[in-house]
C-alpha cells in the first residue's frame, strides 16, 4: 500500500495513461482548484491588509492578448485553470519529480507545480509579455497571488492523489 505522503509511479511510464478517467480527474481537480482559486482572489485577498482589492487575473489575460472584453479574460483564466494547468501537473511536473527524486512527498511537487504557475503569470505573462515589473515588484498583491498559485497546485495535487487512492 501506497502512503498518502509519497507519489510514486504506478507503472515504468513516467506519463499517465491517456483515459477517459484520466481526463475526468484533470477536469476535477482544476475546478477544485479554480474554484479554490475564486474564493481566495476574490473573498479573501481583499481582506488582506495593504492589498487593497481582488485579484484581477482577467485583467492581466486582457493586458497580455490585448482584448477589451472582461469577459473573454475570465473565460480564457477559466479555461486555461480547469483544463490545461491540471495537465501540466500530469503530464509536466509529475513527470519531473518522478525523473528527478521519485521519493518527493506529493504536496511538495504540487507546490512547485503552483510556484511554477505564479512565475509563468507573473513573469513570463505579466512582466515579459505585458510589460509590468517582474512580479509586479512584489506589491501584497504579488505576494497574495503567489499563496493563490500555491493553494491552486495542493488541490489540484490533493484531488489527483484522492482519485489515483480510490483505483488501489
Amino acid at each position: 500500500m501506497q502512503s498518502i505522503t509519497m507519489t510514486s509511479p504506478r507503472s515504468s511510464s513516467l506519463f499517465p495513461p491517456l483515459t477517459a478517467r484520466l481526463i475526468a480527474t484533470a477536469l476535477m481537480a482544476g475546478l477544485a482548484a479554480d474554484l479554490t482559486w475564486e474564493v481566495w482572489a476574490r473573498v479573501l485577498t481583499p481582506l488582506v491588509p495593504g492589498v487593497g482589492g481582488p485579484l484581477e487575473p482577467a485583467a492581466l489575460v486582457q493586458s497580455v492578448f490585448g482584448l477589451e472584453s472582461r469577459l473573454a479574460g475570465e473565460i480564457i483564466h477559466f479555461v486555461v485553470g480547469v483544463a490545461f494547468y491540471p495537465i501540466g501537473y500530469l503530464f509536466v511536473a509529475r513527470p519531473l519529480q518522478r525523473l528527478i527524486i521519485p521519493a518527493l512527498p506529493w504536496f511538495v511537487t504540487a507546490l512547485g507545480f503552483g510556484a511554477g504557475l505564479f512565475v509563468f503569470a507573473l513573469y513570463i505573462m505579466a512582466h515579459l509579455i505585458a510589460g509590468f515589473p517582474a512580479f509586479l515588484g512584489w506589491v501584497p498583491l504579488a505576494w497574495c497571488s503567489l499563496f493563490g498559485h500555491l493553494l491552486f497546485g495542493l488541490v489540484v495535487g490533493f484531488v489527483v492523489l484522492v482519485r489515483e487512492r480510490a483505483d488501489d
